[in-house]
């Protein structure tokens, strides 16, 4: 932070903390900046400050002082006694609830993508759920966010917007990003969510029930998977192989889960034909489809797939984005598309739940989309993405020759087959000893194989330098297991 800010910051500390009590005198402007070296301008600044902000108060021809009242008091801190709510005199004697027997639905056990707290740490972390800094666009985002917070900005993103979305968000997806995917849609039949993940809960939520039959990916998204299970027992898994989903092998559903622009973690593009059996399958055998266009626009190879939403002609395929992914998925913005009388629905659910979406961040995005940064941006990550992707299949082939997996057309992730002696869990646990993280391949089954050959290098996290020298530490991983094997 500027010089001003800091010290703006220590000020308060010790006043909120009660080092400075009510009434202590601060050092003049004049000795705290010689004690400080710092200017007496900006130590004047800061003592105007926080005097209109009502922490401290300006006495004539005495100084500055604490201002009564400007440490907010806690509940019983002014006493000596503190009552245990469970002792046998307490107001409340007793033991806590069982919450273990009260918690009807629960997701502590299932597997699912996770990382170490200290994560960053670790020298080659090939892993999902990070940005990458060196490829944020700090400047373009902030350049947004500062336009938001102008004054003739505020009327437009600060009143409550009830079940509504900001119009500008909405117009920006409807006529910049789903025509890229060959999907157009009215206003009225978009819906802003806080990330894919809201959007999947809010239609098992909306649409499933214990007896619900919902076709899954299998190997699938874990994070969907999850939440779906929340809502339903009967997740049916569908087989994948090189072209996408085996639509053959549906049986009967009133749901399947989808990823067709890049198979979540396969990275197989659902083909043309298989699309088109699908939806006409939907049709005949009366099931919805849930689109999950999971990283479409990380494209380096061929053209651009259409949507599956694009073939839709009957409104049986529900159509879910994201808005934040390539920038960061901490910033937690995504759409679905779908029928208006089901976007209707799913609007009255989220405003129980969340009630809408950020609506400064909607305005920034909105403004991020309509001066073109958003475009810029993906190209910009798609060249690098590319280059790393390189990178990783030619240190695999190098490295780990007995080691299989498809170049991606897209995407950000490498799906590797090991030999069938090694199991990707156990090969994820041993790598942390050598500064690698990857990603175990049995998370994304409902039934994985045992032993489980399979792991995901994500390239999201890692510069392109680091990829050869982080295969290379793999492979010492892999030895040391060889070694343990025999």
């Amino acid at each position: 932070m500027p010089l001003q800010s800091r010290l703006r910051l220590r000020v308060v500390q010790v006043i909120l903390d009660g080092s400075l009590a009510e009434g202590a005198a601060l050092p003049s402007s004049r000795d705290l900046a010689l004690a400080l070296r710092l200017s007496r301008n900006t130590v004047t600044a800061v003592y105007q400050q926080l005097v209109d902000e009502g922490y401290l108060e300006s006495r004539p021809r005495s100084g500055v002082f604490v201002k009564a009242g400007a440490r907010p008091v806690s509940i019983g801190a002014t006493t000596d006694r503190i009552v245990d709510p469970f002792s046998a005199s307490g107001a409340s004697a007793g033991p806590p609830p069982a919450w273990s027997q009260r918690v009807l639905r629960s997701l502590r056990d299932m597997p699912t993508l996770s990382k170490p707290a200290q994560w960053r740490d670790f020298a080659y972390p090939f892993v999902y759920g990070t940005h990458d800094a060196q490829l944020f666009p700090t400047e373009d985002f902030r350049e947004c966010c500062v336009r938001s917070l102008a004054r003739s900005q505020l009327p437009n993103w600060t009143p409550d917007f009830e079940t509504d979305d900001m119009p500008d968000l909405v117009e920006q997806i409807r006529t910049r990003l789903l025509p890229k995917r060959g999907v157009f849609a009215r206003p009225e039949e978009i819906l802003v969510t806080v990330g894919a993940q809201h959007a999947f809960y809010l239609i098992a939520e909306a649409l499933f029930d214990q007896r619900t039959r919902v076709g899954f990916e299998e190997p699938g998204y874990p994070h969907a998977r999850n939440t779906f299970s929340l809502r339903t027992s009967q997740l049916i898994g569908i087989p994948v192989d090189e072209q996408g989903l085996v639509v053959d092998a549906l049986p009967d559903l009133d749901y399947v889960f989808v990823t067709p622009s890049h198979q979540s973690p396969t990275t197989a593009t659902l083909s043309l034909e298989r699309r088109q059996w699908l939806l006409r399958k939907a049709a005949l055998q009366d099931f919805v489809v849930i689109e999950d266009d999971y990283e479409a626009e990380n494209l380096y190879v061929g053209d651009p797939t259409p949507a599956l939403k694009s073939l839709d002609k009957t409104g049986r395929v529900i159509y879910i984005g994201s808005l934040s992914k390539s920038l960061s998925p901490a910033l937690r913005l995504g759409y679905i598309v779908a029928q208006k009388e089901l976007v209707s629905e799913l609007r009255v659910l989220r405003h129980a739940m969340v009630r809408h979406p950020s609506a400064f961040l909607q305005h920034a995005y909105a403004l991020f989309l309509s001066l073109g940064h958003h475009d810029s941006h993906a190209r910009r990550v798609n060249h690098v993405l590319q280059q790393r992707m390189d990178a990783a299949a030619k240190a695999l082939a190098a490295h780990l020759p007995e080691f299989v997996c498809t170049p991606a057309q897209g995407g950000a992730s490498i799906w590797v087959k090991t030999p069938d002696w090694l199991d990707g869990g156990a090969l994820s646990l041993r790598a942390r000893d050598y500064g690698v993280l990857i990603e175990p391949g049995d998370v994304f089954f409902a039934q994985p194989p045992r032993p489980c050959p399979y792991f995901r290098l994500r390239l999201s996290s890692i510069d392109v330098g680091q990829i050869e020298p982080g295969i290379l530490a793999l492979q010492a991983a892999v030895r040391s297991l060889g070694r343990d094997r025999h």
